[in-house]
C-alpha cells in the first residue's frame, strides 16, 4: 500500500522514475536483516512535533486493515517478539557497558606503562 502510494508520486514511467522506484525498499514489518539495526528517526516527521494536540491522525497498519490487508495481527506479534528480544540485549549491553566502565575505574598503571601509553598516543 505504502509503495503504491510512493508510485503515484513519482513518474514511474520515466527511466529516472523507474531508477527511483528500484532503490525504494518497502516491507511489512522489521525483516531479520534490519531487525538488529539501530533505529533512527526524522524529527522533522514526527506526529507530536507536525501535528496541533487534538488533530485525528492514522497510522499505514490501521488504514491497510481497515481495506483487507490480513497480517496486522501477525506484524504486532512479530513486533512484540523483536521487542523482548531487543529489551534483553539492551540489558547486556548496559551491563556490559557498566563492567567496562568499573574495569578502567579500577584499573591500576604503573608509571613506565603509563609512559608508553601516552608515547602511543593514549
Amino acid at each position: 500500500m505504502f509503495w503504491r502510494t510512493v508510485r503515484g508520486m513519482i513518474p514511474h514511467k520515466t527511466a529516472r522514475g523507474a531508477a527511483a522506484m528500484e532503490r525504494l525498499k518497502t516491507f511489512e514489518g522489521v525483516p531479520p536483516p534490519y531487525d538488529t539495526k539501530k533505529r533512527v528517526v526524522v524529527p522533522q516527521a514526527l506526529r507530536v512535533l507536525r501535528l496541533k494536540p487534538g488533530r485525528k491522525y492514522c497510522t499505514v497498519g490501521r488504514l491497510g486493515h481497515e481495506f483487507g490487508w490480513k497480517y496486522q495481527d501477525v506484524v504486532s506479534r512479530l513486533e512484540e517478539k523483536r521487542k523482548v528480544k531487543s529489551a534483553a540485549y539492551y540489558e547486556r549491553k548496559k551491563a556490559a557497558r557498566k563492567q567496562l566502565a568499573d574495569a578502567k575505574k579500577n584499573a591500576k598503571v604503573n608509571e613506565e606503562t603509563k609512559k608508553q601509553l601516552t608515547a602511543l598516543g593514549y
